[in-house]
């Protein structure tokens, strides 16, 4: 690609950047590009969750904000553009997108969670050409959009880096919460891709689009598509590197060649694929469909956890579907049809084998990571205690509603206060098959819950409710000078012996008792992991009025749960774990925060862990001291 021609073929245009970046005016200022700047007035507030991939969101996001700023001009600055641009770049980790932070404790949520990953930069590109039709009062747009990718390592950030970053100012205008052409350079290890992309503009592409616009129309990747709005959001299924005509009264239409002005026309291309199904049908409810399949998906992976499909995969490159049902000593048909469904949800891989008629079925990363019973994060205890147990509730979901009460005496037969106090949960495999739920949640979230804040000023603690020890073990782990011990149940530590891990520690001990009836061991912190979302109100006060009583000043307590959002409207999974009708109920940080205010503790901080459960920690107030002068001293985080 040769710049300068490409650059030269926009000269005597009026070009308008829809952003008031510093950084993208200085990018594209460098390259010898004359424009003027008009910020878009759109408000950035796409939903999220309509959106399957990130890049989808950002490039919604750009394509609106030119579009706005096309539509406006004509009117507003009385002059029409020949070339809008937009763009909109975001941060993405582990799932979850980080714009621009909204305050300081916004910030620091987003760079902890950056701190010693690996995050992937998207920035979406929307070029708006605009045409005056001839003899007409309006305007036609045609989009063409795309998006680049960038990977970043951050290093491993301390407490005191975090903050003095976040004190400098710079993180409060950046997507992600950095900026890494000045400042937040130094909290990067590496970068992967285009570079000026993090910045904000990724110049390399961009000039490739133009040349394909201009030069090489036959080579264009874009192609052409109706539109019934121009307003409002395209949803989630818009597709990159799209072509699209807009007129000011907000019709859309396939572009014509006839109607350019001179443009060279991109040709049409025959799309194909489910992405481009969804366009051309905007109006259909493809959320609603997928929930109207999520029992099956959810049961699909039940069935696979329960006969055992990740783990006859895991010892091998691939095995066909004789080969797994075989192993599972299940029909060729069935196993088929199971392995496909997985396919589909990307929990197994499928690949043909030269030489070979037969395809070939492998586990995806993800699934040897959770879905293998002997893998270290194995989720496999939870999956089974879902089907075994929540799944026969849900079907008499109708009835808890309508009643408001659990429905343990309609799925089993048998109404129960306490799974061990029922006679029939004391049978050993039934109570087994409970603690293994409960000891692969604790694997798989104790280490985030552990990690997420400095514990050195405790040396002894007490996991109230903590059932295998698998919680404890990775406190220890992280904090060498801690111990703890594991307070639950006479029947539960009788059977600890069954998950305790092959490298013995002695900083972990167990006692068995009732943290209701009986005294709690002694400690510099306790723990509530998963316990108080599960009890009535009144259980909770008295368990936490116990643990005031229990606790000497600067006492710390730390609390792991589901956190709800300040709306109670996310995460939907607390929302729908409730549905289960339990006594007790979800609650947001702020409501623990007060909740544990009311019995002498003041709430240090909250942290996100982007795990299944959040931590919240709090200190025992000291009586004699202002209880003002105590809130104001420590560092209260805000949950966004």
């Amino acid at each position: 690609m040769v710049l300068n021609p490409v650059i030269s073929k926009l000269s005597g245009k009026l070009v308008v950047l829809a952003s008031a970046s510093p950084r993208r005016l200085e990018i594209l200022t460098n390259i010898g590009l004359r424009f003027e700047v008009v910020p878009s007035w759109f408000k950035e507030t796409l939903d999220k969750t309509l959106f399957k991939m990130p890049y989808e969101y950002a490039v919604e996001t750009a394509k609106q904000k030119a579009l706005e700023v096309a539509q406006r001009m004509p009117f507003k600055h009385l002059k029409t553009p020949d070339i809008v641009i937009g763009a909109d770049t975001v941060v993405t980790v582990d799932g979850l997108i980080l714009e621009k932070p909204v305050d300081k404790q916004d910030a620091y949520h987003m760079l902890s969670r950056l701190s010693g990953k690996e995050h992937s930069v998207y920035t979406g590109v929307a070029i708006v050409l605009c045409h005056e039709r001839q003899g007409k009062s309006s305007t036609e747009f045609k989009v063409v959009d795309f998006y680049e990718e960038t990977k970043v390592k951050f290093a491993e950030l301390s407490e005191e880096m975090l903050w003095e970053y976040i004190n400098s100012g710079e993180p409060m205008d950046k997507a992600g919460g950095y900026g890494i052409q000045a400042l937040g350079g130094m909290l990067v290890e590496y970068v992967k891709g285009d570079f000026l992309n993090v910045v904000g503009f990724p110049l390399n592409h961009f000039c490739k689009q133009l040349e394909m616009i201009y030069n090489s129309p036959l080579e264009s990747p874009s192609h052409k598509m109706k539109r019934e709005d121009s307003g409002g959001t395209d949803g989630p299924c818009s597709p990159v590197n799209s072509l699209s005509k807009v007129t000011e009264n907000g019709e859309v239409s396939n572009f014509n060649s006839s109607d350019s002005a001179g443009q060279t026309p991109v040709p049409e291309q025959n799309v194909v694929g489910p992405e481009c199904a969804k366009c051309n049908n905007e109006g259909f409810p493809h959320k609603i469909v997928d929930l109207l399949d999520g029992f099956k998906a959810s049961k699909t992976l039940f069935t696979a956890c329960k006969l055992g499909v990740f783990d006859v995969l895991s010892d091998s490159e691939g095995l066909t579907v004789e080969e797994v049902a075989d192993k599972i000593k299940a029909s060729v048909l069935g196993t088929e049809r199971l392995l496909e469904a997985a396919v589909s949800l990307e929990l197994l891989h499928k690949h043909k084998v030269e030489d070979k008629i037969s395809k070939m079925y492998r586990n995806t990363e993800q699934a040897s990571r959770f879905l293998v019973l002997d893998s270290p994060l194995s989720l496999c205890g939870y999956i089974l205690h879902c089907n075994d147990l929540v799944w026969p509730l849900f079907t008499h979901l109708e009835s808890a509603v309508r009643e408001g009460t659990n429905q343990y005496e309609r799925a089993f037969g048998k109404k129960t206060e306490n799974l061990f106090q029922d006679g029939y949960f004391r049978k050993d495999d039934i109570k087994m098959r409970f603690m293994n739920a409960m000891h692969s949640v604790a694997k798989v979230t104790g280490k985030d819950v552990a990690t997420a804040f400095d514990l050195s000023s405790f040396k002894t603690a007490c996991d109230v409710g903590g059932c295998t020890g698998a919680m404890a073990y990775e406190f220890t782990k992280a904090h060498p000078g801690l111990s703890v011990v594991v307070f639950d149940l006479p029947p539960v530590i009788e059977m600890r012996s069954h998950f305790q891990p092959k490298e013995q520690d002695d900083r972990v001990s167990f006692i068995a008792g009732d943290f209701f009836k009986d005294e709690l061991p002694k400690a510099d912190l306790y723990i509530l992991s998963r316990i108080l979302h599960d009890w009535s109100d009144d259980k909770v006060h008295e368990l936490l009025s116990k643990l005031s009583k229990a606790c000497t000043p600067g006492c710390g307590l730390l609390v792991s749960e589901i956190f709800l959002d300040e709306e109670r409207s996310r995460p939907s999974r607390a929302l729908l774990q409730a549905l289960s009708m339990t006594e007790g109920r979800q609650r947001s940080a702020a409501e623990y925060s007060d909740l544990l205010t009311k019995h002498g503790f003041t709430p240090v901080h909250t942290q996100c862990t982007d795990n299944l459960l959040d931590a919240m920690l709090f200190v025992k107030e000291d009586p004699n001291v202002d209880k003002t002068l105590q809130i104001l001293s420590s560092e209260s985080v805000v949950v966004t």
